[in-house]
């Protein structure tokens, strides 16, 4: 199958990558224009069939209709800049697909601004990170029946096995995603505060060894404990090279937003977004306060900065 594919990072060039290795033509795209020639003199020579654009418009003028566009960039005014820039080029009976975080509302109101000029729509919820091309991405798809059944081939060639699976109508492939990203804020702050218990305890314990011990038969086994065995191994016990700084990409705080909007109690969801928020602190003027009280009503100690 062939299909144009915009936004080659980290996820995006290992997807472009296991499609052309599974048999599809990819024509693809970069801002930086280099990275995608780098791409596909990469697997050209391994006798891939990819060919690099350097406009959004020569992207198109080399699909066959009706054609299908990827977009794979950041969510929000990335995303929409390149939804604006394709339709000037796209025709009535094309596909966009949007494979980044995007709100789910974003992608019910452009199903409906796309379907106005005849262009169909699919929110495609991409998880697997860099690790996706050895082991396949799972991909939660939303969309019109109609727009998503012809896309099943590049589908299934991103996707292990059973890795796949159309979710709902406009919006319910991102809205899963959402979710799912809300769940893994929970489950990595569980891990995060177990570690750190442990590693604060009298005891000399090996945490490597005690991620890697409970990847086999435990009940708390995953690929994040996996990775939590990596990690131990690349930085030390002590993770020395790591700042406790932790960033987020939306989908939790939309996540939370959406449970209050349900009236649907998720306090470890909200507690684990709000510990990212704090980890970004260098100093919590909301400590501060705290300290400040305690001495003026009790006499406690406080700590000069």
């Amino acid at each position: 199958m062939q299909l144009g594919f915009i936004g080659l990072g980290r996820m995006g060039a290992n997807m472009v990558r296991r499609m052309v290795r599974d048999g599809h033509e990819i024509v693809a795209h970069n801002r930086t224009v280099e990275k995608a020639h780098e791409l596909a003199d990469e697997e050209r020579a391994a006798g891939h069939a990819i060919e690099a654009a350097d406009t959004v418009e020569a992207l198109v003028a080399k699909l066959a209709k009706p054609r299908t566009a990827w977009i794979m960039v950041p969510a929000g005014d990335a995303t929409e800049a390149q939804i604006k820039e394709l339709l000037e080029h796209l025709e009535p009976g094309d596909t966009i697909v949007d494979g980044g975080n995007s709100n789910f509302h974003d992608d019910v109101r452009r199903h409906e601004e796309l379907a106005k000029h005849g262009i169909r729509y699919v929110d495609a919820g991409v998880s697997g990170g860099i690790w996706g091309l050895a082991n396949g991405f799972c991909l939660m798809v939303g969309g019109d029946r109609e727009a998503v059944a012809p896309l099943e081939p590049i589908f299934r060639s991103l996707a292990p096995v059973d890795g796949y699976l159309h979710a709902g109508p406009p919006g319910a492939g991102h809205y899963v995603k959402m979710v799912h990203n809300g769940i893994e804020y929970g489950l990595m702050q569980a891990y995060a505060e177990g570690f750190e218990i442990m590693h604060a305890s009298e005891y000399p314990l090996d945490l490597g060894a005690i991620a890697e011990l409970w990847n086999h038969g435990s009940v708390v086994r995953s690929w994040l404990l996996e990775l939590a065995v990596d990690a131990f191994k690349t930085n030390g016990p002590d993770l020395t090279n790591i700042k406790g700084w932790v960033a987020d990409s939306g989908e939790g705080r939309w996540t939370v937003q959406e449970a209050i909007d349900r009236d649907v109690p998720a306090p470890v969801i909200t507690l684990a977004l709000l510990t990212r928020f704090r980890s970004r602190q260098e100093d919590s003027y909301g400590a501060k306060v705290l300290a400040a009280l305690r001495n003026e009503f009790g006499g406690h100690e406080v700590k000069s900065s």
